[in-house]
């Protein structure tokens, strides 16, 4: 998910790595906290992929500072990372979804509408997973274990009404 906040947000302007750092939390903060030491190789990664290009500029004050670009290469990388599948680990997939979903103002219309059924497949898929443990009668489940079980599930169904107005206000702008 490195790779696509970065992309993300030098979509607007060209940042140095320390701007890349912090643009990332103004819009991410909640869902992900990538540090500085996750950012430079991922900015080294996405250079050699031509993705992202840099500049080394000397400021007035005689500093040196590098600023990163997304080149055309990495426009449509961004649109692949958005419309990748999703991990089968249901807590990476929550995380990587809310990253996804904060970038879908990136894609259009009907990428967007394929994004929504992506993540509410796998939000439906994970959901009956928990509901089968949760009521699977052979499975021994302790007090705590059902509770935090039911609340995965709450989180689930929250989650897909979310999807399911985003779709339809998706398909209201077409």
């Amino acid at each position: 998910m490195i790779d696509l906040m970065i992309l993300y947000v030098l979509l607007k302007h060209d940042l140095t790595m320390y701007a890349i750092h912090k643009r990332i939390q103004e819009k991410f903060l909640a869902y992900s906290t990538p540090s500085f030491g996750a950012i430079k190789p991922a900015l080294v990664r996405l250079e050699k992929a031509h993705c992202i290009t840099s500049a080394k500029i000397m400021s007035d004050g005689g500093k040196l500072s590098v600023f990163y670009s997304i080149s055309k290469d990495g426009v449509k990388e961004l649109k692949n990372l958005l419309l990748k599948p999703f991990s089968t680990n249901p807590l990476q997939f929550f995380s990587d979804a809310r990253v996804k979903l904060a970038c879908a103002g990136f894609l259009d219309k009907d990428d967007c509408a394929e994004m929504f059924e992506d993540i509410k497949s796998n939000a439906l898929l994970h959901r009956v997973n928990a509901e089968k443990i949760l009521n699977d009668e052979y499975t021994p489940l302790d007090f705590y274990q059902r509770v935090v079980l039911d609340n995965a599930i709450c989180e689930y169904n929250n989650f897909i009404s979310m999807i399911e107005g985003l779709e339809k206000d998706n398909a209201r702008n077409s």
